[in-house]
């Protein structure tokens, strides 16, 4: 079987309008696909250059196959499950930023340039006040930033009409400003002019995103059926969803430069995205981390597994259009169709998600993606919402019976051992409470203020509810207990 490049072909020459940091599966399953697609239905004609932005890695494959790649996007569709593919051809070059710094500076000075991407992990977007200007390149991505849009504005000698759109990709808060704030305190610590610092602010837009799509990536375990399907070998091969959304917050309309919904793609330009977040974090996040914890104690290990109990589906359900929704800002139309896409994400089939996966750190995870549910709801109702007090309960009979065993929490389900990873101080608290009263431990565990914030059990009656639901749990057993509360 011929290997996938582009020999014998046409090569169209695209100009270079993307500089993009990172060359994993995400960003070409997300980013440089868009990107394709822009530049089949509408006149972007960009060419996407990746840059490797760390010292270890290489990128034989991208030039051995001429750039060129396949997208494989599998799940349901209308309840259909359905599989389309697409060959990226919008990725124009590979550069290595360290073995091939001449090559990777001389990008800062193409005139067609005109957006920087990044996906360089929640770690890369830091302030190191060690990086020096004059290595090649700085250490940190906000480094190789700040060097590479200082040596473009000398080059064109600061013209406005040359600054750079900035879209990172990384999953922080506000990961363009805080982008910003890094490349800017760089720019002082190097004493690259006020001349330069006024660039930033007025030629350059540094856009916060949110981004939302499962990519599950090279395909290792089935991936020669897929290449006898494609007709090609595809060592870049990518595998991801179908569901995607990409918010940006801008200061400047950039829906001419960069026309992605316009041919259709889920992108939304926006100057507020903390509404989308919210949706995200509440529906998408808060759905796993409220009915995970309940679903592997009935004795499922994966997330299409669970979705195929009527009950546990049922529950998921319920929890976001009675208690969720009700509590969040955006149309209610909106946030029903997103509830809706999350089932279907959930009940992708093509996705092995496991629960225990989904587990990790579940204490601080419920604080950020339910608390604020629970919170909102009784605040708007004066009560409080059954099944994320009753998720709540479940989160702590998972961690109940565990000893630490190399900084795990070590417990068991119908005898067998699971290991649970979370802040030492968590394990700590539940490895200690394991012979207490369920009362007491459901007060000192609602009443820490480490773990929560604030102190729950001054919520009416969540206490007492937590208890009650906590002890069942204990006695009886999760399914029975289930069964019987939310069965019907």
């Amino acid at each position: 079987m011929d290997r996938l490049n582009a020999k014998g072909q046409e090569i169209r020459q695209l100009p270079v309008k993307v500089l993009q940091f990172g060359e994993g599966n995400f960003l070409r399953a997300f980013v440089d696909y868009m990107i394709d697609i822009a530049n089949e239905n509408t006149d972007f004609n960009g060419g996407v250059v990746l840059v490797k932005p760390i010292p270890f890695g290489t990128l034989d494959s991208f030039h051995e196959q001429d750039f060129r790649y396949t997208v494989m996007l599998r799940g349901l569709v209308d309840g259909v499950p359905t599989e389309q593919t697409r060959l990226i051809t919008s990725v124009t070059d590979a550069v290595d930023a360290y073995g091939e710094y001449e090559k990777y500076a001389a990008y800062a000075k193409e005139e067609s340039l005109r957006f920087i991407v990044s996906n360089t992990t929640e770690a890369g977007i830091v302030l190191d006040e060690s990086d020096r200007f004059e290595l090649c390149p700085p250490n940190t991505y906000p480094g190789k930033l700040c060097k590479l849009l200082f040596e473009r504005a000398e080059a064109f000698d600061y013209a406005n009409d040359k600054g750079l759109v900035i879209l990172p990709v990384e999953l922080i808060d506000d990961n363009g400003i805080e982008l910003k704030r890094c490349v800017k305190a760089l720019a002082k610590l190097w004493n690259l002019g006020d001349r330069f610092e006024s660039w930033l602010d007025e030629a350059c837009v540094f856009t916060s995103t949110l981004v939302d799509r499962i990519v599950t990536g090279y395909p290792r375990d089935e991936v020669e059926a897929i290449w006898q399907k494609l007709g090609y070998e595809d060592r870049l091969l990518v595998t991801g969803e179908p569901f995607a959304l990409w918010v940006i917050e801008s200061p400047r309309d950039l829906s001419d430069e960069l026309p992605l919904p316009a041919c259709g793609l889920p992108v939304i330009y926006t100057d507020n995205q903390k509404p989308y977040k919210q949706r995200k974090v509440r529906i998408l996040n808060g759905a796993h981390t409220s009915f995970v914890p309940m679903a592997f104690q009935c004795g499922y290990d994966y997330v299409l597994d669970a979705m195929h109990d009527p009950m546990i589906k049922n529950f998921m359900q319920k929890t976001l259009y009675d208690e969720v929704i009700p509590t969040l800002s955006l149309p209610r139309e909106d946030l029903m169709a997103f509830a809706e896409a999350v089932t279907g994400r959930f009940e992708n089939p093509y996705i092995k998600h496991a629960l225990l996966s989904i587990c990790l750190n579940s204490v601080s995870k419920w604080r950020a993606r339910c608390m604020p549910s629970l919170l909102g709801y009784v605040e708007k109702t004066g009560e409080l919402p059954a099944r994320l007090t009753f998720s709540l309960a479940s989160l702590m009979a998972l961690y109940h019976g565990g000893e630490i065993v190399e900084g795990k929490l070590v417990c068991k389900r119908n005898g067998e051992a699971y290991t649970l990873q979370d802040d030492a101080a968590v394990l700590t608290f539940f490895a200690g409470h394991n012979d207490a009263a369920p009362a007491d431990t459901v007060r000192a565990f609602l009443s820490n203020t480490t773990f929560f914030g604030q102190d729950l059990t001054l919520i009416p009656g969540l206490a007492d509810s937590v208890t009650e639901s906590y002890e069942a749990i204990l006695t009886r057993g999760m399914n029975a207990v289930m069964t019987e509360r939310f069965g019907g």
